[in-house]
């Protein structure tokens, strides 16, 4: 589906992986307690070449927000680290359990996810200059508006969506139809960013709205959809027709 850049009036935005970034630096100082010594830099890479494997897992019809995706995305990350290659998958997914109750707490994703993820800001500024309705868009647990609060960011959007607040979630087409009645915006002049093919790209679709699938580093081989590495990038496609 081609996107008409220069038709573009709102932009939904995913918030994991899209605006904010899991706290690395604070995962790294927890696997040290385990006995395993990366660089965030290493985690944050790995996470990165987990996230379409996670989006075909969720393919099958698997919440993002339970404890069981959350179980299989730690593993997977895990799995992708050079100091683990050696060790059984056993291993891994033992270590993987012994992770989760420390990093996934029920309302607290906001602890996790905080790091404002480089050219977010900027990003997010030229969209604006550009006159775009700007909301986020995102599955979570009631704690995704604080999140963006406490970095800085709330101020960029016109409205955040919950899946935890709405009670719809990423693909469900109704959580879609939730933020477009709230930016009072056409689907056909709109358009969602995410990181995960499943649940944002597909969920999209489903309601008529275009999609960009964000990909840092080119791990999405054979996906059927514009994408982009950043939100400057983004930005850039969707001014070039104004200029």
């Amino acid at each position: 589906m081609t996107i008409p850049w220069g038709e573009i009036e709102t932009v939904f935005l995913d918030a994991g992986n899209t605006l904010v970034s899991i706290d690395f630096p604070w995962v790294a100082s927890v696997l040290f307690e385990h006995g395993i010594e990366v660089e965030p830099e290493t985690l944050a890479r790995a996470e990165a070449a987990a996230r379409p494997r996670l989006s075909e897992w969720l393919g099958s019809q698997r919440s993002t927000e339970g404890e069981e995706t959350f179980r299989f995305y730690v593993r997977n990350v895990l799995g992708r680290l050079p100091d683990l290659a050696e060790r059984s998958a056993g291993e891994v997914a033992a270590l993987a359990d012994e992770l989760v109750p420390l990093l996934h707490r029920r309302g607290q994703a906001h602890r996790l996810w905080r790091h404002v993820l480089p050219g977010v800001p900027e990003g997010l500024r030229a969209l604006r200059a550009l006159g775009l309705r700007l909301v986020v868009v995102s599955n979570s647990d009631g704690s995704a508006e604080r999140g963006l609060e406490e970095v800085g960011l709330r101020g960029f959007f016109d409205a955040v969506v919950d899946s935890f607040v709405v009670g719809y979630e990423k693909p469900d087409p109704r959580i879609f139809e939730h933020a477009l009645g709230l930016a009072s915006a056409a689907p056909e002049r709109a358009l969602h960013v995410g990181d995960l093919f499943h649940a944002d790209v597909t969920g999209a679709r489903a309601a008529g709205i275009h999609a960009v699938l964000l990909d840092p580093f080119g791990d999405w081989d054979g996906i059927d959809c514009e994408r982009a590495r950043d939100l400057p990038e983004l930005a850039d496609h969707l001014a070039a027709p104004r200029r």
